[in-house]
């Protein structure tokens, strides 16, 4: 992290670096105008880790900048939202003199939404035992006082929930309100606002769709669950336990009823659809039942494995979703065989870096 960077009077300047960045290096593949769709300046970010410095009778938040090749006191946090800040400083007056709290405390997480709630996860270079949790029962009284707040214990095969290690978000997209459960120590994403264009865009970009979509790592249901109002069903694919319980959840308490949630992995699944062998998970699920035109793709920063490439070819339009703009670039290399982009767009989720999430809509030449 590059902290002399985060100045608000510099961020038009560097998206537009990044818009330029991103326009040349797909330029080989003659996509439409670029979307671009901006960050907040400042306060964006849903989610933020500290590591912890004791010196003395002091304690403080540091981060390490690269930049500088050194720590950096954080007493505040720029890109962070108003309420990690607000928790940050309380936080540290109640820890400061409370040494059942403070020992040991090298790491402390915070995850927050725009509707209001925050879980901070306290992490330890050492066992917690019942002292600790007394004490992180009283802190966590005091601050409920002001906020709606969840205080989780970790230390090396121990973790103490006081009360639910996850927070629920709401999210307004088109006037609608969509609802998130997010787990602690899960992904999601981190710039909420950003978040609503980038689920309003894939909305847009798939309207008037036919018949039925194919999700591949949809985590936790972010876009399945908004997505699922442009299609008769969805069936949705993804490995980890906790995401998979928390997309399920989420398809819940959003009154989804047409869509299914299958826990496998994007190469497996690609096998149970080429029907090179049978999965124990699929009993009772019809895959031949579903009628899947477009699919939908969210992959991790490697991109899509080549046999899950070849899957993805089959379908008449790809939603692709991408972390990671030069995997991105390579995966198109085949995918630009059968399709053509029709939609392309930046979304700016980690203003300051040089990270870019970026949008394309393919449909068969």
């Amino acid at each position: 992290m590059n902290l002399a960077a985060m100045d608000p009077k510099n961020y038009d300047a560097q998206l537009q670096q990044k818009r330029i960045k991103l326009e040349q290096a797909f330029a080989d593949f003659n996509p439409p105008a670029l979307e671009v769709f901006a960050s907040e300046p400042m306060n964006y970010r849903m989610r933020a880790e500290f590591r912890m410095w004791h010196e003395g009778d002091d304690l403080y938040y540091y981060m390490f900048d690269k930049a500088l090749n050194a720590k950096v006191r954080c007493d505040q946090y720029l890109p962070a939202g108003v309420l990690i800040n607000q928790m940050m400083a309380e936080l540290i007056v109640e820890l400061k003199p409370n040494p059942a709290l403070r020992h040991r405390l090298f790491q402390i997480d915070f995850l927050s939404t725009l509707s209001g709630e925050i879980l901070v996860s306290l992490l330890y270079h050492r066992q917690l035992d019942e002292e600790w949790r007394e004490h992180a029962t009283q802190l966590k009284a005091k601050l409920a006082a002001k906020y709606n707040v969840n205080i989780i214990g970790r230390a090396r095969k121990q973790k103490i929930d006081l009360d639910k290690d996850f927070v629920v978000e709401s999210l307004t997209v088109n006037q609608q309100i969509l609802q998130y459960k997010q787990i602690e120590n899960s992904f999601t994403q981190p710039n909420a606002k950003v978040s609503i264009n980038m689920l309003e865009w894939a909305i847009d970009a798939t309207k008037h769709s036919q018949g039925d979509l194919l999700e591949l790592y949809c985590g936790n249901g972010n876009f399945t669950i908004a997505l699922a109002q442009n299609f008769n069903r969805v069936l949705a694919t993804e490995l980890a336990k906790p995401s998979v319980d928390a997309a399920q959840y989420n398809i819940n308490i959003n009154n989804v009823t047409n869509v299914q949630i299958i826990r496998m992995s994007a190469e497996d699944f690609s096998d149970a659809m080429a029907k090179k062998r049978d999965f124990r998970r699929l009993e009772g699920i019809d895959l031949d039942s579903f009628d899947c035109n477009t699919i939908f793709v969210d992959p991790p920063r490697a991109g899509i494995d080549p046999e899950t490439l070849k899957l993805v070819q089959g379908y008449e339009r790809i939603l692709y979703i991408s972390c990671n703009p030069e995997t991105l670039k390579d995966n198109l290399l085949t995918l630009s065989e059968t399709h053509e982009i029709s939609r392309f767009a930046l979304f700016d989720q980690f203003p300051y870096t040089d990270h870019m999430e970026s949008g394309v809509l393919l449909v068969r030449k």
